[in-house]
């Protein structure tokens, strides 16, 4: 999929992010000074005050959250590409039509996975010296273990974090559930980079010895926080909607439905409405349905035919392809192999 400025703009308004896309790609690689921030800033229309000044302070990373957030679309349609749902995106002002309108476990995930993606990329930039205001972590780091001691660039996860919360919750401020929601998610996705660091160790000596080796933090590849996230996406806790008045007037708070559950954590998604069951088209919901998807044959899950189809059953076609076979290694160095077309049996739902 190509992520061209206009589709790149689409992403960020999902997110109530609009802003800060428009930021990002504007800046580009292009940007001159950091005295032309506050022209820059100011000069979008829509920002809320607490952006406002974060965009002037820290302008130069913001092609980073543009790229979090592309990622994070990216690994929704990986982790969900089995299921009825797919997060599949249109080229409209909305990029997952009104499927994101409603408080649903989709949503959910959807809002953490962009979280964890900006903060994500954001770390990851500033570890490779791409921004002048951030780096390496230097905090934390503990007394080093047997057979190694500190060293290389760890990764500063918690400056990554401060500025996915700093934009994806500064409009999640009202006082009602789709806020709280939100931020409950928001604030899981991050954490789930914290839950998944691990040490990256390189080894230093003669003939590949390790005679030293020095270790630092970092972030693993982004795939595991996909599956993580998918878990916590399966696992959801379904609250309900409670009003209670304060000083400030009427607030809205969430709270489990089922109290024999264990009570969400901050490293828990949540959602309080019921999703569509994506079988059959429907504009309101922003289901696709099914027809015409690829199905699994063998499998019992839900990427199988008889639950992905929603009943409906299935076609089969056959489809040739070429592949590269009976491959032989030549001392030294190549591989030289043979062009084979196979025969595959495709299977698509009705």
């Amino acid at each position: 999929m190509k992520y061209n400025s206009y589709y790149m703009l689409r992403i960020c308004e999902t997110y109530n992010m609009l802003q800060i896309c428009q930021t990002s790609l504007a800046v580009g690689h292009q940007y001159s000074s950091l005295g032309s921030q506050p022209i820059l800033c100011g000069s979008i229309p829509g920002l809320v005050p607490k952006q406002l000044r974060f965009c002037r302070n820290y302008v130069e990373i913001m092609p980073s959250v543009a790229e979090g957030v592309k990622i994070g679309i990216q690994e929704c349609q990986h982790q969900f590409r089995g299921r009825r749902w797919n997060c599949t995106t249109i080229n409209d002002k909305a990029i997952f039509g009104p499927v994101l309108d409603k408080a649903t476990r989709e949503s959910a995930f959807v809002h953490a996975i962009a979280s964890a993606g900006v903060a994500f990329a954001v770390t990851r930039s500033c570890a490779e010296g791409s921004a002048t205001i951030c780096g390496c972590d230097t905090r934390h780091k503990g007394p080093p273990g047997e057979g190694w001691k500190w060293g290389g660039c760890s990764e500063d996860v918690d400056f990554g974090s401060m500025v996915s919360r700093e934009f994806a919750d500064a409009r999640e401020n009202r006082p009602d559930a789709r806020s709280a929601m939100n931020r409950q998610n928001n604030e899981a996705g991050r954490t789930s980079l914290n839950d998944n660091m691990f040490l990256k160790c390189k080894c230093h000596g003669l003939s590949g010895s390790c005679e030293v080796k020095t270790c630092w933090w970092s972030q693993p590849d982004f795939r595991v926080i996909g599956d993580y996230m998918k878990d916590k996406y399966d696992s959801a806790s379904e609250m309900v909607v409670e009003k209670h008045k304060e000083s400030r007037g009427w607030v809205e708070t969430l709270r489990p439905k089922f109290t024999f559950f264990k009570p969400p954590t901050e490293r828990d998604l949540v959602y309080y409405e019921s999703s569509p069951n994506f079988c059959e088209p429907n504009p309101q919901t922003g289901s696709f349905g099914t027809r015409d998807r690829a199905c699994n044959l063998t499998s019992h899950g839900i990427d199988g035919c008889d639950l992905l189809c929603c009943g409906r059953g299935h076609n089969t076609r056959t489809e040739k392809r070429k592949e590269k076979c009976h491959c032989i290694f030549h001392w030294c160095c190549y591989v030289s192999c043979q062009e084979c077309v196979r025969v595959y049996d495709v299977h698509t739902c009705k």
